[in-house]
């Protein structure tokens, strides 16, 4: 009877750190919560409309390294303060195009679905609010 009681409380105080652990949701392209990288030269979608004309990098690279730049699908928070969140996307060191969420919505996803083979899963509003990265819309 000890013996079940210890494994029942050993369990109870292992659940709290159980249940805050990171469940791993997956989030595809075209879903609404999905913020992370796209890759816009694999989709036959317009030129991506770009939140700013420039690529932004936060840490750069030593000047012999020439990174490609990337473009991200994020939050208008994350993209307004890209220092506090380019670490969640693994891109800080990257120089960074980030797309405007209509173009997003209403070019690349249909045209990904379409090229992917994957149904629209973006509904008509499409706005997630970052189950993919972050918390909320400016996190």
């Amino acid at each position: 009877m000890k013996r079940i009681c210890l494994a029942v409380a050993m369990a109870a105080a292992t659940l709290p750190a159980w249940s805050t652990t990171n469940v791993g949701v997956s989030v595809e392209v075209g879903q609404p919560g999905f913020y992370g990288r796209i890759d816009v030269g694999n989709v036959s979608a317009p030129p991506p409309v770009l939140v700013y004309p420039q690529p932004v990098v936060i840490a750069p690279t030593p000047v012999a390294v020439r990174q490609q730049p990337i473009y991200m699908h994020v939050p208008p928070g994350h993209a307004k303060n890209w220092a506090k969140h380019c670490g969640k996307y693994n891109a800080c060191g990257q120089p960074v195009y980030f797309v405007q969420e209509n173009w997003y919505q209403q070019q690349y996803v249909p045209a990904y679905a379409h090229e992917h083979g994957k149904k629209e899963k973006h509904g008509k509003g499409g706005h997630g609010h970052g189950k993919g990265h972050g918390k909320g819309k400016d996190d």
